[in-house]
């Protein structure tokens, strides 16, 4: 190496990966929580691409799934920006990526986990109460009045029907089956096991022995291996103003709707419990 060319090595600037925290349940929005949609990182994601001399654009997901709607849109902004901009997508998995997490995880060119980081359940699910016993225990009776059959399909204050039921599972079918061919479009490796789109999930280890993930590892080391020990990592988190942190936390917290508060931490809990969390 000529003199000139070690002197320009030893002073270049070394190579800075913006890095974007994608943290919580997937849901359209919440009064009481801070849940993750395509309205909550779009400027997160849009400044992280931004960046012209990035090599390539970091993506950290830690979530256990929400809605499936803003977890394609995500997903959809992430690779729509990577095309644009050309620039590879490294995912890193946390402490879990599933469900609707792992749909997102799909936008990365690589996705790498810890061995233990839980990874998968590749299904859909929907959950309500049904309270028609309590009506009738506390002596409360419920007046529904509709323009159409259809409008008091799966009433919780009704008893369930069959009819309601199929209705339900033919439309999980179709957003399940949209699920799998997302998977089997970004993933060309993977194993030939029936559970991979059964919901079920698994640790980062046995997800890789599947081909749900590329590496096993940590965003540094990862990062220093492929760009070089010289690599720096920018956060890019979302901007509060004084404003806005006191619209969105403050006068929340003076609301009196504690029982809406109460069952968002309660299915918030939920989702994160049901991988051990």
């Amino acid at each position: 190496m000529t003199v000139a060319a070690r002197f320009r090595q030893i002073f270049r600037r070394p190579p800075i990966v913006p890095v974007v925290r994608l943290t919580g349940v997937i849901a359209a929005s919440s009064n009481w929580r801070s849940d993750l949609s395509l309205r909550s990182v779009a400027k997160q994601l849009t400044r992280a691409f931004a960046v012209k001399s990035a090599p390539a654009v970091a993506i950290v997901i830690n979530s256990p799934g929400g809605s499936p709607v803003q977890s394609h849109l995500i997903y959809q902004r992430i690779r729509a920006l990577a095309a644009e901009k050309k620039k590879p997508v490294f995912v890193f998995v946390e402490d879990v990526a599933a469900s609707g997490g792992y749909l997102i995880a799909l936008a990365g060119d690589e996705i790498i986990a810890d061995a233990s980081s839980i990874v998968g359940s590749i299904g859909v699910v929907s959950s309500s109460f049904g309270f028609t016993g309590l009506m009738e225990k506390i002596g409360v009776e419920r007046r529904l009045h509709t323009a159409g059959d259809k409008k008091r399909m799966l009433d919780p204050f009704q008893p369930e029907r069959d009819a309601d039921v199929e209705h339900l599972k033919a439309l999980q079918a179709e957003i399940h089956q949209s699920f799998i061919d997302l998977v089997r479009h970004r993933r060309k490796t993977l194993a030939d096991d029936p559970d991979i789109f059964s919901g079920a999930f698994w640790t980062g280890a046995k997800a890789k022995s599947l081909g749900l993930v590329d590496h096993l590892g940590e965003m540094r080391s990862f990062l220093r291996q492929r760009l070089g020990k010289r690599v720096r990592m920018q956060l890019f988190a979302e901007r509060r103003g004084f404003l806005r942190r006191w619209t969105s936390s403050s006068v929340d917290r003076l609301r009196p709707d504690l029982v809406g508060a109460m069952i968002e931490a309660v299915e918030e809990k939920a989702h994160w419990q049901r991988f051990g969390l």
